[in-house]
């Protein structure tokens, strides 16, 4: 379950607001979600998404059609190909809920795809935790500088550190968790640097910064006694390549499709 349904569901729920809680109960075949997915459907609005397409139009139809009537909760089983002429060829059986009946915090929250600490609160790494805020991930976001962090609320995954020294939190995070670095400081950088190779247990290590940048770095690492297997894990320049431009919101997504293939390599492989 994406945090900011789950938020997003319990505020509703607060605030007495007439919805219908759509749910993929079993899945079976090939579909377009998987079970435990949810959506939020009210006369107005609707948040989350189970699959899109003919499925979710007839599903916010059948919702609205509970909040009009009201009535019990019920459970309808769709056959994708036949019942909705949709290619997939699986069927899924949906539960409708009218939301007063459920309790949001007691929903599973989907597993992070991996944990993350973030220095950096500047155009780039504002950026990109907009992007992470719809993810199922979990994020340290560290700068020293209050003033850079939005003054809006973030999602409950999403927390922000303002602390100096920033290096410090490195020793905070939990083994195998993803670092990326992208302050206004190269000096900052390379502390940073230096705290995350000797931790030796990173599961990624991002750093921004161009090619010449990253040999630099090589170069002072290798003074300072770091061993070259450790220097070459480092990943700089950062995001996938192929995706090219300089504007923040260009890099963010190359960055974020990078963590989510780092993420789902490392869910593969297993501990």
């Amino acid at each position: 379950m994406p945090p900011d349904l789950q938020e997003a569901a319990r505020q509703w729920r607060m605030a007495a607001r007439p919805a219908v809680v759509v749910e993929v109960r079993r899945a079976r075949g090939s579909v377009p979600r998987e079970a435990g997915t949810r959506m939020l459907v009210a006369a107005d609005e609707v948040l989350g998404t189970i699959g899109g397409g003919h499925l979710e139009l007839k599903a916010i139809a059948d919702a609205r059609a509970l909040l009009a009537h009201g009535g019990a909760a019920f459970e309808q089983r769709v056959t994708l190909g036949p019942t909705l002429g949709q290619c997939c060829g699986g069927a899924l059986d949906l539960r409708f809920t009218a939301l007063a009946a459920e309790d949001p915090a007691a929903w599973p929250l989907q597993a992070p795809r991996f944990t993350l600490q973030l220095y950096g609160a500047g155009h780039v790494g504002r950026a990109i935790v907009r992007l992470l805020a719809g993810i199922a991930c979990r994020v340290q976001w560290i700068d020293e500088r209050e003033s850079e962090f939005p003054a809006r609320a973030l999602p409950d995954h999403i927390e922000r550190i303002c602390v100096e020294p920033v290096q410090a939190e490195v020793a905070q995070a939990p083994p195998g968790a993803f670092y990326l670095v992208l302050t206004h400081s190269h000096e900052l950088d390379m502390a940073l640097a230096q705290a995350i190779l000797r931790r030796g247990d990173f599961g990624w290590f991002g750093l921004i910064g161009s090619k010449t940048k990253r040999a630099r770095f090589t170069h002072r690492l290798r003074e300072r006694g770091f061993a070259e297997p450790l220097i070459e894990r480092i990943v700089c320049p950062i995001g996938l390549p192929g995706i090219t431009g300089k504007e923040p919101e260009v890099i963010a997504v190359a960055v974020v499709a990078q963590l989510l293939q780092v993420g789902e390599r490392s869910s593969l492989s297993g501990p």
